[in-house]
Formats: structure tokens, C-alpha cells, sequence
């Protein structure tokens, strides 16, 4: 009888562990959203917005596929390819961080299980000295030998409610226990999961560092060979005329913008820079140094110091966001009043069509798309259809 009661007084212990460790779980897993998961769910929204961008650079590289070979297409083909490459690589570094916030999640809540439970472990002490002493005597019995049955129920509450619900609670610690080994094994997954992306993510560098040398070589070519040299002119030209084109349709369309206090005719030659760098390509004729060829820039090029985000230059509207060929991930902004300022070859836009912009604010990020002067900034000043040169526009520096 002695070692049947002391077996049952074991049952009972563990069976009220097992309500503490419930209790402490539900407090952990109720309690509202922590810094660490709405952490979470901002790198799932981030997530979403890279996919997106990554399934539309795909749909622009099918298309281009279609299109007949010329030295832009494959221009635009390997700037593409860069930028869908790059994409994958900050959705890997998103998915990274996000996978390093869950484990981090999850390494928290076993040492915050384990310090709720040792706090437990006094308050517990006297209630399981109580069970193991009266192991499996009949609660009934216990009641009626009793001398003061109030004085019973009062001091012995939490006995009362174990007897009374012992089935349920063992069924939730199996659930409980359950959800412990399926975290046990998600911080397993989660670690393989990392591992996983950091040699994802290194695949995608080696990928785009043979890009750049596609970039670098098609580039080069177009310098020294005279026949590519003279095909990408042309092609350039058709690309200006159809920019001119595009100016012509913004122009006709033109919806009333909102009134700025100084109009930007009055800001001529005090205009800030949208990049701070050196100019690499000017604005006119230009001169071939190889092949003597004679072009027309109707911008400048700028070649970016350190700072990589484009600024606008004065008050407006956002009339245009998306790739030109010719002149990569293309921004135009009405200015009111017939006046305009283009930013081409751009690596990610942080405005978008119809968006109201400031001076200084921040419109995109410096990229080398279509351009044949490596990382730069295109930059144009129009009125109306005609271009204007941007450096008698911009503050002397």
C-alpha cells in the first residue's frame, strides 16, 4: 500500500508540474506582439515587395528576349539580369534576417520557460509535500475524516482542483510537450535553413560578378570597335528621339501640378545637384576621342563621390517612373510651368508615378544601367520638349 501511495504521489507531482508549465506557455504565447515578432512580420512584408519586384524584372527580361538583337538589347539584357541577381540577393539577406529573428524568438522562450519554473518551484514546495504524504486516498474519505471541512477546502484549494481535473491537464501537457519538441526542431530547421541561405546567397554573388564582367567586356567593345561603336550611336539617337517622343506625350497630358512659391526659371544657375560627383560626360556636342564621331548629349553624367542617393532638385510632380531604353530605370519630374528634370540610369526608384516630391527629397539610388560610363547619374533639364544645359542651371561649385 506504502509504495502504491508514493508512486501515485509521483503521478500527482508531475501532473501539477505539468499545470505550471502550461500556465507559463500560455503566458508566453498570449502575451502581445513582442519588438521580435512584428520584427517578423516587417521582413515578411519586405519579403513581399522584393518578390514582386523580382517576378516583374523577370517579365522585362522574357520580353526582351523577344526583342531583335542590338547592342542595347544586350545592354539592357545584362542590366536585367543585374538587377534580378541583386534582388535575389537582398531577398536571401531579408530571409536571413528574418530566419536569425525567429531563432532568436526561439532561444528566448526556453531560458524564460526555465526561470518561470524555478520561480514556481517555492511557491510549489508546500502543495507537493501535501500530495506526496496523502498519495491516492479518496478525496471523499478525506473530506468526511476531516474535523473542519471549510478549514479543509480553504487551505487545500489547489488539491481540490487537481483531483477534480488531473485527466485535462495531463492531455495538456502532452499537447504542451508537443509544441516544446516541434520548437526544439523548428530552431534545428531554422539554423539548416540559414546555412542554406548564406550559400544561396554566395551563388548569387559569384552570378553577378560574371555579369559585371559581361557588362565590362560589351562595354570595352563598344569603345574599341568601331563597327559596335557606330551601331550603338545609332541606336542612342533613335532612343533620344524617342525620349523626345515620350516629352511630347507628358507635355500633352500635362495635369495642372501644384503651385510652387518660386518657379524653377527663377532658381536658374542656384539649383542643387541631384548627386554630389564629378561630371564625366557634358552636355553638347561631343567628340569621339578613338573614332572622331561627333554626338549630341542633350545631359550630363555624373559620376557619383561616395553618396548614392539621387536628390531632386526643386519642387514638383513625379510624371514618369520606369525603364527607357537608352537610359535604364528613367525618373522625369513636371515641375510646373513646362519645365522638367529627367534622372536615367538609376538602380531602384523610391518615388513613384504621381507622387508629390520636395527639393533634396530623396527620389532614387545611383545605378549603371544602360550607361556606357559606368555607375552614373544621367541627368537633363528641359523646357518643355527642348533640352537646356543642366550645368548653367546648377550651383557653381
Amino acid at each position: 500500500m506504502g509504495s502504491k501511495n508514493i508512486k501515485s504521489g509521483h503521478v500527482i507531482q508531475n501532473a501539477f508540474r505539468y499545470v505550471v508549465i502550461l500556465c507559463v506557455l500560455m503566458t508566453l504565447f498570449n502575451s502581445p506582439p513582442s519588438n521580435g515578432q512584428q520584427e517578423i512580420s516587417d521582413y515578411e512584408k519586405r519579403l513581399e515587395e522584393i518578390a514582386a519586384q523580382i517576378d516583374n524584372l523577370k517579365m522585362q527580361i522574357k520580353r526582351g528576349e523577344r526583342k531583335k538583337t542590338s547592342v542595347l538589347n544586350q545592354l539592357d539584357k545584362i542590366g536585367f539580369n543585374k538587377r534580378l541577381i541583386k534582388k535575389e540577393i537582398s531577398l536571401y539577406d531579408i530571409q536571413m534576417k528574418k530566419a536569425n529573428a525567429e531563432l532568436s524568438s526561439l532561444d528566448r522562450k526556453i531560458p524564460e520557460l526555465r526561470t518561470a519554473l524555478d520561480k514556481e518551484k517555492e511557491s510549489i514546495g508546500k502543495i507537493l509535500t501535501i500530495l506526496y504524504k496523502y498519495g491516492r486516498i479518496n478525496f471523499i474519505d478525506f473530506i468526511i475524516e476531516a474535523d473542519d471541512i471549510g478549514s479543509l477546502l480553504q487551505g487545500n484549494k489547489q488539491l481540490v482542483l487537481l483531483a477534480q481535473h488531473q485527466d485535462q491537464i495531463v492531455a495538456d501537457y502532452l499537447q504542451t510537450l508537443n509544441e516544446l519538441r516541434a520548437a526544439e526542431k523548428k530552431l534545428g530547421d531554422k539554423k539548416q535553413e540559414v546555412s542554406k541561405l548564406i550559400l544561396n546567397a554566395e551563388r548569387k554573388k559569384q552570378e553577378l560578378e560574371a555579369e559585371e564582367k559581361k557588362n565590362s567586356a560589351l562595354i570595352t567593345q563598344i569603345e574599341q570597335n568601331k563597327t559596335t561603336h557606330l551601331k550603338t550611336m545609332e541606336e542612342l539617337q533613335d532612343r533620344a528621339e524617342q525620349l523626345q517622343n515620350l516629352m511630347k506625350k507628358i507635355l500633352s497630358s500635362q495635369l495642372p501640378s501644384s503651385i510652387t512659391l518660386i518657379p524653377l526659371y527663377e532658381k536658374k544657375g542656384a539649383l542643387p545637384w541631384p548627386v554630389t560627383g564629378r561630371v564625366v560626360s557634358r552636355y553638347g556636342l561631343q567628340r569621339h576621342p578613338r573614332f572622331s564621331t561627333i554626338t549630341m548629349n542633350n545631359g550630363v553624367e555624373i559620376a557619383p563621390d561616395k553618396n548614392m542617393v539621387v536628390k531632386c532638385i526643386h519642387p514638383g510632380t513625379v510624371a514618369y517612373t520606369d525603364h527607357f531604353q537608352g537610359y535604364g530605370n528613367l525618373i522625369i519630374i513636371d515641375h510646373g510651368m513646362s519645365y522638367y528634370s529627367l534622372y536615367g540610369h538609376c538602380s531602384d526608384f523610391l518615388v513613384k508615378k504621381g507622387d508629390p516630391v520636395q527639393a533634396d527629397q530623396s527620389i532614387a539610388i545611383v545605378g549603371d544601367y544602360s550607361s556606357l560610363k559606368g555607375t552614373t547619374l544621367y541627368f537633363e533639364i528641359r523646357y518643355k520638349t527642348k533640352p537646356l544645359n543642366p550645368l548653367q542651371w546648377l550651383k557653381r561649385r
